[in-house]
């Protein structure tokens, strides 16, 4: 399945925050969860996530700091902030409420016409 491209957007803040919000992580493991948490349905690459997290640093919501990996090899790791925090928790109630929205328009439309069908009335 094909993910919008703006949807992907609008949701790599809140997911990054989230998987460092369960812990401190480095960018290929970040890569690796958002592909774990959407079942292979995200496929997030490097070039899109070193960008978020270079802005999430000069916006304070996360600290980098440089560690070795079991195998010797240098890299940086990410840790969420306090602002980070609670910019979680304003983008999760955020979505909250779209997503609330998105759930009862889509169960009101329970069966939305496809294109081309003419409207209720017959009216084409």
């Amino acid at each position: 399945m094909h993910i919008d491209k703006d949807l992907v957007a609008a949701s790599a803040t809140p997911l990054v925050l989230g998987i460092l919000a369960e812990g401190e992580s480095y960018g290929y493991a970040i890569v690796k969860r958002v592909n774990e948490l959407s079942d292979g349905r995200m496929q997030w690459t490097d070039g899109m996530l070193y960008p978020l997290l270079h802005r999430l640093e000069r916006n304070g919501y996360v600290r980098a700091s440089w560690g070795t990996s079991d195998a010797g090899r240098r890299r940086k790791h990410y840790a969420i902030t306090e602002a980070g925090l609670r910019t979680l928790a304003e983008r999760q109630a955020q979505w909250s409420v779209v997503a609330d929205a998105l759930k009862q328009v889509w169960q009101t439309a329970a069966h939305p016409p496809v294109l081309g069908d003419a409207p209720a009335g017959g009216i084409a």
